[in-house]
């Protein structure tokens, strides 16, 4: 599986990957929006095993793929993907993820996220995408809002309760992303 951006190529996670993958995950910046399962050392390697998993799905129901620079080093930048229930679901879950050294830089989630979201809405014809978030993460909130999304705050778990977050879900349809798409010329695949 890959998707070829200006910049990156989105693809399957293999060996070669677990080293960067494993250094970002242990950045304490990566753990600033998780809960304590999420931050736990041994969730970066269980991760890394169930994306291998994912890509000997047949049919293919989970796409959760390395964000790899394209230039010479070919570094790994984060990663992204779209998770369903099931091979028919018309809606899936769309997150992105990239390595604290790289936030903020040059919009790099945007082309991940415009790469996603044509790969779910044309080649998986999904009618809606989603992704969730803490309500202070205000960097996945200025991402949302840049496509149109609209968000719906959710019961948070404990964890988020507990800090005092709520839970943000934000979500676009196919027919009102399409329309942005066409509409908003900051808003390109490549």
């Amino acid at each position: 599986m890959e998707i070829t951006t200006r910049r990156f190529l989105l693809r399957d996670f293999d060996a070669r990957d677990w080293p960067a993958f494993e250094a970002y995950h242990a950045d304490p910046r990566s753990a600033e929006f998780y809960g304590e399962v999420q931050s736990h050392p041994d969730h970066a390697r269980e991760l890394f095993e169930l994306f291998s998993l994912w890509t000997g799905e047949v049919p293919r129901c989970n796409y959760q793929l390395a964000v790899v620079r394209r230039d010479a080093d070919q570094a790994l930048v984060g990663c992204c993907g779209l998770r369903r229930e099931s091979t028919t679901s018309p809606r899936a879950e769309l997150g992105i993820e990239l390595a604290p050294d790289y936030w903020g830089r040059y919009r790099y989630a945007i082309e991940v996220m415009v790469a996603l979201a044509e790969f779910g809405f044309a080649g998986l014809g999904l009618r809606e995408i989603y992704g969730g978030t803490v309500s202070t993460n205000a960097r996945i909130a200025r991402l949302a809002e840049s496509f149109g999304a609209r968000a719906v705050v959710r019961p948070a778990p404990e964890w988020m309760a507990a800090k005092g977050w709520q839970q943000v879900e934000w979500q676009i349809g196919r027919e009102q992303w399409q329309k942005r798409h066409a509409t908003d010329p900051g808003i390109r695949s490549t």
